[in-house]
């Protein structure tokens, strides 16, 4: 099978910039640092001017034309589908069992993937034959290849061995969707995207990638509409995909509600596909609550972004594959197959092992959760929104305890000015909201 996407073939670029930092530094080490410094400062200047030149180049407007960036015209290129699952909420027992089994199962898949984040499936297997570990992997790392620094925020990697946990150490995963509830309480469930930026400049300390280079935006001055698209490669990254989770929550049984305020969250920071990846993930996480099939949260959620998308084409192809998708492997060869060339951290390839990963985890979240962290990739974030899925289906009930007892009922942050966040008072707070959007919808009918 073909790559699904042609990319150029990067390897000699890749080759030539590591050449060409060696060239620079032995010139130095043999007495000529002026002129290298002279060189290396005129191949700066040329790739700022390629880097002009490919943002220059004209989109498809064929293919522009099925992806829009505004909610209006999303909406006209979805197929039909159940806007809402629900009249009525059920009982606050069944709802909390979900909200705290998604809360802590979105909390088991980041962590027992973020020690492994950007490791290959060979990589793990080889690291967890070496530590006696199981694979893949269904408990807490014991040991951790690299003790140093993960993330920008400090984080050491041994933090999330499994005798350090006495909460669940910090990470952005859990950390955006903190940020969600916030928003969603200062701001309102009718909050805009100019609220969501004000929210990242007051609470966000740092960001990767995309969040990173918005931030950095926002800063300085530049407006929320147009913060995502300057100096930003990354909009189609997996980034707004992660932060759906909180949108989805505060909008349960109502996936048309959850994917518009995540598409207000998204298009802060992501564009097309990008922000799809987050309106699909919500929707997912919405429907997740009142469907027995985690697969049928997919399908549904399908509905809420445009039908002709390449993400929408990627999900479908995920789906029609799920019945062959025996384990992690053939999830992965078969990502690595449709996707050749595509980054590591995409929200295309990432949400299809999500899907495999959902299919794997069918009636047991454990199996989902640990199958997702072994296919590799960005393996914290699939494994998270796989828990938050399957947390979300099954409940708290269906999460064997060893998975939480640890985090004594404490998620660690890093938002400027707040204290750690207990589970349960995190899924009240979602819960409060859950029944403030019903309220409204009741009034709109």
């Amino acid at each position: 099978m073909s790559a699904w996407i042609q990319y150029p073939d990067f390897s000699e670029l890749e080759t030539l910039k590591l050449e060409v930092c060696e060239y620079a530094r032995l010139k130095c080490e043999q007495g000529a640092p002026k002129e290298a410094a002279e060189r290396i400062q005129e191949l700066i200047e040329d790739i700022r001017r390629v880097v002009q030149d490919l943002q220059a180049i004209p989109n498809d407007p064929t293919l522009a034309e099925k992806e829009p960036d505004d909610l209006e015209h999303i909406r006209a290129l979805r197929t039909p589908g159940p806007r809402r699952l629900w009249k009525k909420l059920p009982s606050e027992d069944v709802l909390l069992d979900k909200l705290e089994g998604a809360l802590i199962a979105r909390a088991a898949g980041c962590l027992l993937g973020a020690p492994v984040e950007g490791e290959t499936v060979e990589g793990m297997r080889a690291w967890a034959d070496y530590t006696g570990k199981q694979f893949p992997p269904v408990d807490y790392w014991e040991q951790v290849r690299s003790p140093e620094v993960r993330n920008t925020y400090g984080t050491y990697r041994h933090a999330y061995q499994k005798h350090e946990m006495e909460t669940a150490p910090v990470d952005d995963d859990l950390v955006y969707t903190q940020l969600a509830l916030l928003i969603l309480e200062e701001y309102g469930l009718d909050f805009t995207t100019e609220d969501v930026g004000r929210a990242w400049m007051k609470y966000l300390p740092f960001a990767c990638t995309a969040e990173e280079v918005t931030l950095k935006n926002l800063h300085e001055g530049m407006s929320a509409r147009k913060a995502a698209e300057y100096r930003n490669p990354y909009r189609q990254w997996i980034g707004a995909a992660i932060r759906s989770d909180g949108f989805g929550w505060a909008a349960a049984g109502a996936p048309e509600r959850a994917a518009e305020t995540a598409w207000r969250d998204g298009v802060l920071s992501h564009r097309r596909n990008g922000v799809y990846g987050e309106m699909l993930l919500a929707a997912a996480q919405s429907a997740a609550f009142a469907v027995e099939d985690p697969l049928d949260a997919m399908r549904i959620a399908l509905t809420e972004i445009p039908a002709e998308s390449l993400l929408h084409q990627d999900i479908e192809w995920a789906l029609s594959h799920c019945e062959e998708v025996e384990d992690c492997y053939e999830a992965r060869r078969l990502v690595d197959e449709r996707f050749a060339g595509m980054h590591a951290v995409h929200t295309n390839n990432n949400l299809c092992l999500i899907v495999f990963g959902l299919a794997l985890g069918r009636n047991d979240p454990v199996r989902g959760i640990s199958q997702t962290v072994a296919m590799g990739l960005d393996c914290d974030c699939t494994a998270a929104s796989v828990g938050s899925v399957l947390g979300a289906v099954y409940g708290k009930k269906a999460i064997p305890p060893y998975l939480y007892e640890r985090f004594h009922d404490i998620m660690e942050t890093y938002l400027i000015g707040q204290r750690p966040f207990s589970i349960t008072d995190t899924a009240r707070r979602y819960l409060k909201l859950l029944r403030e959007t019903y309220r409204r919808l009741g009034e709109e009918e």
